[in-house]
This record gives C-alpha cells, sequence and structure tokens, in this order.
C-alpha cells in the first residue's frame, strides 16, 4: 500500500491549463492534523518502547501492520520482544493470550476493523472471557482513512462495548496517548485503544489536563453550551468552542476518553444544567458515546435533551478526510454550524 499523494485535475480538451487543487488525504498516515498545528510524531509508538525499557513484560505483536500502528517503533527498540503475526488476526490475538497466561503484557496491533470483525471470537473467548491483561490496539478508528468501509471502523466502540471485561479507551490527540499506555500496561483485564498514529496533534497540554483510566474530565468551562466529546472529536470541540465565542456562545468541554468503564458522575454533573448539550464522537451514532451519556441520563431518572454529533448509521464514501469530514459533520465548521442552528 503506498500513501496518496497531492493531485491536480487535469484540464479537458479544448479548456485553458489552468491546475485546480484537488483534495486529498494521506489513508495510511490518517493524520487529520490542522496545517501548522503542533504534532508528535508515533507517541503510541514511542510511549511502548519507553515504558518496555522499565517493565520486562511489556511485548509488541502485529498483524503485518507495524509501519502503520507505529509499532515499528516498538520493534526496532526491542526486536527481541516484537512479534510479526502476518496477516493473521486471529493468531495474533490468539497468540496474545497465551503470551498474557505466562505473564506477559502484550500490545496487539493491527487495525481496528479488523479486530472488531474480523477477530471478535479470538478476542472474546481467549482474551475477554478470561480476563487477561491484553491490549487491543486498533489503528484507523471511526473516521480516520479515506478507503472507504472496508478500513472506517465507524462501529468498533459499539461492537467492543457489549463485551464483558472489555475497557475501551478514545484518546483526543499524543497527550492522552503517552499517558494511557503505562496505565493501560498496569490495568489487569482487556483494553481496547483506538490508536491515532503518524503526526499525531498536541492539544490537551494547553490545559490542567492529565488522562485517567476510566475518568472524564472538563477541560474548558463555560455557561452557555456544553460538549460531552471523545477521541480526536475533542479536538474539534475546543476548535468549535473558541470559533463560537464569536457568536457570544460560553462552551464548556468534557473530555471522556475512557468509553467503558464510563465516568458517569462527571459527565451528569455537566449535563445537570440548563446548558444546551451536545455528544461528540468519531463513531457512529449507534452505540457509542451518545447511546453511553444517553443511557447513564436515563438510568439517573433524567429526561435532560442531549444532541448527538456523530456518523450516520450507514457505510460511509471514500474519500479526502477533508471532504469527508465535511460531509458527515465532524469538522469544526460543521459542528458550529450544528450548534447554532439548535441555538436559533
Amino acid at each position: 500500500m503506498t500513501d496518496a499523494k497531492a493531485a491536480t485535475t487535469a484540464e479537458a480538451p479544448g479548456t485553458s491549463a489552468v491546475a485546480r487543487p484537488r483534495l486529498t488525504t494521506s489513508a495510511m498516515i490518517a493524520s487529520f492534523a490542522d496545517p501548522g498545528q503542533e504534532t508528535t510524531a508515533a507517541p503510541f509508538g514511542h510511549a511502548l518502547a519507553k515504558l518496555a525499557e522499565q517493565d520486562p513484560r511489556i511485548v509488541g505483536l502485529t498483524a503485518d501492520l507495524g509501519k502503520y500502528t507505529d509499532m515499528h517503533i516498538f520493534a526496532q527498540a526491542h526486536p527481541d520482544r516484537f512479534f510479526q503475526m502476518g496477516m493473521a488476526e486471529q493468531l495474533l490475538f490468539g497468540a496474545a493470550a497465551g503470551m498474557a497466561e505466562t505473564g506477559l503484557v502484550p500490545f496487539a496491533s493491527t487495525y481496528s476493523v479488523f479486530a472488531a470483525r474480523r477477530a471478535y471470537d479470538f478476542i472474546a473467548l481467549d482474551i475477554a472471557e478470561p480476563n487477561l491483561n491484553v491490549n487491543v490496539v486498533g489503528g484507523l478508528p471511526g473516521l480516520t482513512t479515506g478507503y472507504g468501509p472496508s478500513h472506517q471502523a465507524t462501529e468498533d466502540i459499539a461492537i467492543f462495548r457489549g463485551l464483558p471485561n472489555m475497557t475501551i479507551v478514545d484518546p483526543c490527540d499524543a497527550v492522552d496517548l503517552e499517558q494511557a499506555v503505562p496505565q493501560l500496561a498496569a490495568h489487569e483485564g482487556p483494553t481496547y485503544l483506538r490508536l491515532l498514529r503518524g503526526k499525531v496533534p498536541r492539544v490537551l497540554h494547553q490545559y490542567d489536563y492529565r488522562f485517567q483510566l476510566g475518568k472524564a474530565q472538563v477541560v474548558r468551562p463555560g455557561s452557555d453550551v456544553v460538549f460531552v466529546s471523545s477521541g480526536l472529536m475533542t479536538m474539534r470541540a475546543l476548535q468549535a468552542a473558541e470559533a463560537l465565542a464569536e457568536h457570544h456562545l460560553d462552551v464548556a468541554v468534557v473530555h471522556a476518553p475512557t468509553t467503558k468503564p464510563f465516568d458517569a458522575a462527571t459527565v451528569l454533573a455537566e449535563l445537570d444544567t440548563p446548558r444546551l448539550a451536545f455528544t461528540l464522537e468519531n463513531h457512529t451514532v449507534v452505540g457509542g458515546l451518545f447511546e453511553t451519556v444517553a443511557s447513564a441520563l436515563v438510568r439517573a431518572g433524567s429526561t435532560r435533551k442531549v444532541h448527538p454529533v456523530a456518523l450516520p448509521d450507514e457505510f460511509l464514501s471514500a474519500g479526502a478526510l477533508p471532504t469527508l469530514h465535511d460531509r458527515y459533520g465532524l469538522s469544526t465548521d460543521a459542528i458550529v454550524a450544528t450548534v447554532l442552528a439548535q441555538n436559533e
């Protein structure tokens, strides 16, 4: 596989030779960083390699996707503790389960679609049922690639949420990833990490924030609107909050990186106000953050209305990420428009 390159449209016969830029994206790098934004290269790979220097139990595995899940960083640093399993995702997780049974702490990486769809039964029965410390690392979660439904894991959280013992983490940025890796390794049961790879934005270091497994945090206060967000959508939520300030709307942002177990106490405390409320997620509207929040509200006896910003319940198109994020409502401009429409 090769990365998509920047291209221009060719002129038709008889037209002037004016090249027009065409939006493109690197499907495998899948970077969602904005031009000029501060980024860190391969934060997951470097964090795992650093942790392995302190903990000899850490091992890394991948299913022929080391380069595309940043596991190659770990492989270069610790070649004797890296295992290339080939294009065999069921074998990948079966082997990781066996390693965990011996006391090792495996991090096993592949694309999210292959973990959630192709290897689900192995993860369920070999890893989750015996509650083993295996960390499933899923690349290209949600709409972070333009390759279409075969690679867009838009329903991965919904699939894994129903799996007993499974902890699910949807990090916002490089800060989240760096701080999450050692906590995932220390967690006794299985985890699923929605990986952000390549040049990953650094956003949360600007706020008084530290990742805590199982906890949500208010990263930005606000009196008019409240966003509850996860994953890269927390970055978009913070950008939209700045833009909405120009419309005289003060927006709070609650980052909920752990979808399961869910920190209902923190989130419901922020929703128990008259502010206009939204959930923002890089996942289908079915079975993800929105429905997690809605369930928590119902269990608490609340009739609070929350508006979802999420992907539709359909197979998505292929194309350039900027185009797709606009089309499906994940871009900053789209979020702003959604809030303003509800605020009318």
